[in-house]
């Protein structure tokens, strides 16, 4: 019975992080370039359940045959193994306004191949992102949403002292008369990079950095001025997840309430002394 306790709280525990997942999808389901997160949920180990037994022969001296059989076999539950990003493309739409950027992915020469604007964070860290929603700092240079600093090819940060500039599709600001191609960062497996908010990505391990996309000739993108990558999320879809989900939890919790109650009634009725 007590493993019972623990099958069903372990589905509530994964079904709750579901739809915590869940729910941080349909948050950012306006955030321009979101990839939305999947819960990957696995069961624990099944275990084979034997009987351990020994049959005594009539024989003078009681012989005693260990023997085995066979019960059959017991799952321990569920879990969340990992919550992965989707780095589908999303759609394009249209801003009209010239710092928006949208990158469109072409060829990719590894099937998790993916781009990424190149940015700095507050520690001046590379880090990578999709959401090409840009603007213009105090100072002139080109910035994130969030305050990041947009960088070059060369690593630099961009200054256009102003909102008056051409990007071509492949990349290059065109600023009088000077031409700053724009880092775009490619992964040949997005599912390595971890998440770190501000629609932020980096590589798990510290001190490494992406290639530049343009290295590699098999590797094709666009760039789309004036255009935002929208989100991926599929709200309608989410919102089925997450109605599935919530009633998953509901029926392991009423596992639960079961098997507290027959644990009552074996402890405070069957096993009370008269």
């Amino acid at each position: 019975m007590l493993r019972g306790y623990y099958t069903a709280a372990a589905g509530m525990i994964a079904q709750q992080r579901r739809q915590e997942t869940l729910s941080n999808n349909i948050t950012n389901a306006t955030t321009p370039g979101y990839k939305q997160d999947q819960a990957s949920l696995r069961a624990f180990p099944e275990l084979l359940i034997e009987r351990m037994e020994s049959k005594r022969l009539p024989t003078s001296t009681n012989l005693n045959i260990p023997m085995q059989s066979r019960i059959g076999s017991i799952n321990s539950g569920v879990y969340v193994e990992e919550i992965t990003p989707d780095f589908a493309q999303g759609g394009l739409k249209e801003t009209g306004i010239t710092t928006d950027m949208a990158l469109v992915n072409g060829q990719m020469p590894d099937e998790n191949g993916n781009i990424f604007f190149t940015v700095t964070n507050q520690d001046g860290e590379q880090r990578y992102t999709r959401n090409g929603n840009f603007t213009v700092d105090g100072q002139g240079f080109l910035v994130s949403n969030h305050g990041h600093y947009i960088l070059d090819q060369a690593g630099d940060r961009i200054a256009t002292d102003g909102m008056q500039f051409n990007v071509t599709a492949e990349g290059t600001i065109q600023l009088d008369g000077e031409n700053i191609p724009l880092a775009v960062a490619y992964s040949s497996n997005a599912n390595e990079l971890v998440k770190e908010g501000q629609d932020l990505f980096r590589l798990a391990e510290d001190g490494q950095e992406l290639v530049d996309a343009r290295q590699n000739p098999a590797t094709t993108f666009t760039i789309q001025q004036k255009f935002l990558e929208t989100s991926n999320v599929d709200a309608n879809q989410t919102m089925t997840d997450m109605m599935q989900a919530y009633r998953s939890f509901e029926m392991n919790q009423n596992v639960l309430k079961a098997y507290d109650q027959s644990m009552d009634k074996a402890v405070n009725e069957i096993a009370r002394l008269r």
